[in-house]
């Protein structure tokens, strides 16, 4: 498909740069049958029914900004996606003046051998020491806030708890499951009592989903892989709620990734380990997952391919229309959308 069908015009001031507080008081969009509906993250219970299942993901977002030097040079570094033990792969800025072998100083005694260049432009990062990466990451590194955040306010302390959602356990993301950034304890005790349960699965989010889409077709866009888990316990819990006649709605764009990467051409979710690179546009046919909450995306990226493949590219113009017309807050730090096809 053409790339240029998934444009759409957004005011600038619509980009969210911090979040709601609390967190469930962000507002939601609810797209279903019966057509839009204005709402509060915290009526979720409402729109939901007892024996649907929420899936969160539940990694947890690492300091994944580095910036340093070789010699004279000033270099920067976003971690994408580990590739051993002490080696990362990353988008470098100022990449020209390294050479393969060149040793990169990002102080508080971190430092790594940039080597391995790949065809996107990306490096690996062989970290020195014996320190687990993370730890180095801690003392060296900085909270990977989305560039349309970035750009226009630099990283504070607030961000170290603004950008984890209440589910973050496994580290290893360089970008927050940000649609899980609206819950709260309170929110899902609530969840609870109405009779809509929640499970987590773990997809560690690179910096490939803030990537442009250069490719004038859908066809040509080659999609980061990105490493992702879902046990056997928790594939035959949703493969259980879905043959009860409940729904499964995956909370984030990232959840829903992996439960269809997970899922087989008879709709069945298996256990699942590894990489996946999966590409959602409109004609996908969907296995695994039944509905989806999620943030609002920036125009032509593949987040917006996808919920389009969800809901049609018609409906979902409408919906961004509406939002943007009625003040909705976009991306990251921005409000919330609940699509029920």
């Amino acid at each position: 498909m053409n790339v240029d069908l998934f444009d759409f015009d957004l005011p600038n001031e619509r980009i969210a740069l911090r979040p709601a507080a609390p967190r469930d008081a962000a507002r939601m969009l609810v797209v279903d049958a019966g057509g839009m509906r204005d709402r509060i993250v915290s009526d979720l219970s409402d729109e939901l029914r007892p024996g649907d299942l929420l899936v969160f993901n539940d990694t947890r977002v690492i300091p994944a900004q580095l910036e340093g030097v070789r010699g004279q040079a000033r270099i920067g570094a976003t971690l994408h996606k580990r590739e051993g033990p002490r080696r990362w792969r990353a988008f470098v800025r100022n990449a020209k003046r390294l050479r393969d072998g060149d040793v990169v100083d990002f102080g508080h005694g971190v430092s790594a051998t940039a080597t391995a260049r790949a065809d996107d432009g990306s490096l690996a990062l062989d970290f020195h020491g014996d320190e687990p990466v993370e730890l180095l990451l801690e003392r060296a590194g900085r909270m990977p806030l989305p560039p349309y955040i970035a750009g226009k306010r630099a990283t504070d302390a607030r961000d170290h708890d603004d950008y984890q959602t209440m589910f973050a356990r496994e580290a290893g993301a360089v970008a927050a499951p940000t649609a899980a950034l609206h819950f709260t304890p309170d929110l899902l005790a609530r969840l609870d009592a109405a009779g809509i349960e929640h499970a987590t699965l773990t997809l560690h989010v690179g910096a490939g989903t803030f990537l442009p889409v250069k490719a004038d077709d859908t066809d040509d866009h080659r999609m980061h892989a990105e490493w992702g888990r879902i046990d056997a316990a928790t594939a035959d819990r949703l493969n259980a709620v879905r043959a009860r006649g409940g729904r499964v709605i995956a909370v984030g764009t990232t959840s829903l990734r992996l439960i269809e990467s997970a899922a087989g051409a008879d709709g069945v979710i298996r256990a699942f380990e590894g990489d996946t690179s999966i590409f959602i546009t409109p004609g996908y046919t969907f296995r695994g997952i039944d509905g989806l909450m999620t943030n609002f995306h920036l125009p032509r990226s593949t987040l917006f391919m996808l919920v389009s493949a969800l809901m049609g590219l018609e409906r979902m113009q409408a919906a961004y229309a509406h939002a943007i017309a009625h003040g909705y807050r976009f991306y990251s730090y921005g409000d919330a959308s609940l699509l029920l096809p």
